[in-house]
């Protein structure tokens, strides 16, 4: 019997439960060839589809409401948290924040057919003051469309292997080498990825040190604040004359941002992915001294230097943060 299916039928409910669980918690051990593999045993009966969902969307909310709840306390301190553990640092806390803000609820429907966005949206739906009923109910929709695709998917693998016996043999033969290679294959990738962006990122960055002696000199600096408005609520403080832009925004304006002085970008994720992932941006449309900020705000602020009170954020996003619309 293949390595999968003797696991599943010896755990069956139980390793369905904790397996997703420990995956919506944020830990890199992918869920899908679990979820697959139990909804091709479903088709031959030897485990419940039904139950098997049940067991997954359990899993999945007592995850996603967890999160939820310790974004609502601990906002953005968390997120920057989850940030660091993750093995893809360019999808961060703002990938996220953006996406909420855009389209709010309906983010919670596709969220977990996206890497990165699956643990990170509940506690950023916390952060925003979204209610819990509302939340509940989105999120619950979106972890059963996730889990019944999985699940269907299997369930129609299994239904071929019923109709052509001989595909069966295979699949128990390399089916448990296949797994292995699939887990592997997955963090191989996303450890090189990571060691790719990071080492960009050592050549380009700049430290606060440095920053500080240059605004110490009378030097002309162009500092960018990239952290989003949620972040700027908790905790309305930037750098010395920073101006405040969204990447995006940065990037559609990269005619009005100066050439003859060092650009400085900061943001408050760890390793400084999304002023990096920025920087790398404006390089190429031709900005040249552009350099991300070692330990971006949180390490300026650890440091003593100076900083600037920011005006309030606008009242029509507090009020949309408020209501959860």
């Amino acid at each position: 019997m293949a390595l999968p299916e003797h696991i599943l039928l010896t755990y069956s409910y139980l390793l369905l439960f904790g397996w997703v669980l420990v995956e919506q918690f944020g830990i890199p051990l992918p869920a899908t060839p679990v979820l697959l593999a139990a909804g091709g045993l479903s088709a031959d009966h030897q485990i419940s589809f039904g139950a098997a969902f049940l067991a997954s969307f359990l899993a999945c909310m007592t995850a996603d409401t967890s999160w939820f709840l310790i974004g609502r306390r601990y906002g953005h301190h968390v997120l920057r948290i989850l940030c660091k553990l993750s093995m893809e640092p360019t999808i961060c806390v703002r990938r996220t924040q953006d996406s909420f803000g855009r389209r709010r609820s309906a983010m919670l429907l596709f969220a977990k057919f996206v890497p990165g966005l699956a643990t990170l949206a509940a506690p950023v739906a916390g952060e925003s003051g979204m209610g819990l009923g509302r939340f509940l109910f989105f999120d619950g929709i979106g972890a059963t469309l996730w889990l019944l695709a999985l699940l269907t998917g299997g369930r129609l693998f299994g239904d071929a292997i019923k109709r052509n016996p001989s595909v069966l043999d295979w699949v128990g033969r390399f089916s448990g080498a296949l797994l292995l290679l699939g887990v592997v294959g997955f963090f191989v990738w996303r450890l090189y990825r990571r060691r790719a962006v990071l080492k960009k990122l050592v050549s380009l960055r700049l430290e606060p040190e440095e920053l500080k002696a240059q605004l110490d000199a009378g030097e002309q600096v162009y500092i960018v604040d990239l952290r989003h408005p949620l972040e700027l609520l908790a905790d309305p403080f930037t750098l010395p004359k920073a101006q405040h832009f969204s990447p995006d925004a940065l990037a559609a304006r990269h005619g009005e941002i100066p050439r003859d002085r060092d650009v400085v970008l900061f943001c408050t994720c760890p390793s400084e992915a999304t002023a990096a992932k920025t920087a790398m941006t404006l390089h190429k449309l031709g900005i040249e001294r552009v350099r991300p900020l070692r330990g971006g705000y949180d390490e300026w602020k650890r440091l003593g230097f100076p900083l600037d009170e920011i005006p309030p954020v606008n009242p029509m996003v507090q009020m949309a943060i408020k209501t959860g619309t």
